[in-house]
């Protein structure tokens, strides 16, 4: 037997197609994440700005693909140093079909691109109905190299510096959603409220969108959740059914909070109250029992709900509750990851079983991910800034960012139902709309 042909059987013997069947499927249901998540976001909005919105969680689904491929994936997994991976892997050098684990390497980098893609688009749920599309990917792509694949690294890389303290993060507590949350937080502050926020009610347009976006979302985190086992194993059983559970508890519980303050339970809530428990169970997935998973998703739901009641009485405007919802449903998971971890299904104890050192661990894992986070994209933000303009001028947010940004209706009235002035686009004072002028009520054109 040639040299060639002993590599490609040994390559084989260690390959499991069971694994990479899983694996393959699992990739795909993490992609299709980021499509639930611009019908989630995109029914939330008002409707003049519904494309815009969907369009900045699709966009991420191509540039930081790319930019994961040509450099992301080295600086979050490459050998380097305890807190950056090396160049070894950059423009995919050294990622073929050796084996990693037991699946192919190439098959590895593409699942862990599916969670840099999704993380991106989440952070857009704070900031849109007025952030201009251009410095928006401009922000994602550096985002991504400058805050994702570092944190990504320190988490999930094995030579990661919280890998080595002992974090527990099973499939992105802390790498995706406190992540994701952190930026939120200080994009929402930077770009500043929308113009009719708090003056008039900023109504979701098309809730059966929202209730698609979570089905859709729930679908796909079977994918997210037991996919990160990385193979077709108790690991990847364990984290499924958590991730069945969670949720249903924390739909139930935000459902009851609802009767309790309105006594009528929202479509919305129920939404968002899926996806809380989704996100709150993700660092915990394959380190607790079913029993915990559902104690996780039920005590998630609490934190989650009021501060969403609270944030709207401020001047946050965080549009779309990124920060609550997975900011703060991701710090409850890893938490709660470091209270309910149990040996017998995860491999390591938490709180409840004799181990309150790993709840100090999961407390310096979320704090130093919101605190790098926060920093690098304030300092992006406004590296961005300095050059051009965040967000839209008054009158184009007015007019709606749909067609200020893309030159399309989500729904049209009919054919030619508006026609855009281009040159307004670019002149301030000047109709985007002809016959029309934005005023201070916002009355331009579009949905309110």
């Amino acid at each position: 037997m040639n040299d060639q042909a002993t590599v490609i059987q040994a390559v084989a013997s260690a390959l499991n197609p069971a694994d990479i069947a899983w694996m393959l499927v699992a990739c795909a249901m993490v992609l299709l994440m980021t499509p639930a998540l611009a019908f989630f976001y995109g029914g939330l909005v008002r409707s003049k700005n519904t494309l815009n919105t969907m369009m900045m969680s699709f966009a991420s689904l191509g540039v930081v693909g790319i930019v994961w491929v040509l450099a992301g994936y080295s600086l979050a997994f490459a050998p380097g140093t305890a807190w950056l991976g090396g160049t070894a892997h950059m423009l995919l050098e050294g990622v073929g079909i050796e084996p990693n684990g037991t699946i192919p390497h190439v098959l590895f980098m593409a699942y862990q691109g599916t969670f840099a893609i999704i993380t991106a688009a989440l952070i857009s749920g704070a900031v849109v109905e007025r952030i201009r599309f251009a410095p928006y990917l401009a922000f994602i792509v550096l985002w991504t190299l400058l805050v994702y694949a570092p944190v990504a690294h320190w988490v999930w890389s094995a030579d990661g510096w919280l890998a080595g303290l002992g974090a527990l993060d099973f499939a992105g507590g802390t790498v995706v959603h406190i992540n994701a949350g952190a930026a939120a937080l200080v994009a929402a502050l930077v770009v500043r409220p929308r113009r009719d926020y708090g003056r008039q009610a900023l109504v979701p347009h098309n809730v059966p969108f929202v209730l698609l976006g979570a089905g859709l979302l729930w679908f796909g985190w079977f994918g997210f959740n037991a996919g990160s086992a990385l193979g077709a194993n108790s690991k990847a059983a364990i984290a499924f059914v958590n991730t069945m559970l969670a949720p249903c508890a924390t739909l139930t519980v935000w459902m009851l909070l609802d009767f309790f303050r309105s006594g009528r339970p929202t479509a919305v809530g129920a939404a968002t109250g899926i996806v809380v428990g989704l996100v709150a169970v993700t660092p915990a997935a394959g380190f607790v029992s079913p029993l915990g998973a559902l104690a996780i998703g039920a005590i998630a739901a609490v934190p989650s709900y009021f501060v969403i009641r609270w944030r709207s009485k401020t001047r946050l405007d965080d549009s779309l509750d990124v920060v609550a919802a997975h900011g703060l449903g991701g710090l409850t998971g890893a938490l709660l990851t470091g209270v309910f971890a149990e040996k017998a299904w995860g491999g390591v104890d938490g709180l409840l079983a004799g181990n309150p050192r790993q709840l100090l661990i999961q407390l310096i894992a979320c704090a130093v991910t919101v605190v790098y986070s926060g920093v690098a994209s304030f300092v992006i933000l406004k590296t961005i800034g300095f050059f051009v303009p965040l967000r839209s001028r008054e009158g184009l947010e007015a007019t709606g960012m749909d067609l200020t940004m893309h030159e399309e209706e989500a729904y049209a009235s009919g054919e030619g139902a508006i026609l855009l002035d281009e040159q307004a686009l670019f002149e301030p004072g000047a109709n985007v709309i002809p016959g029309l002028s934005a005023s201070p009520s916002g009355a331009t054109g579009g949905a309110a």
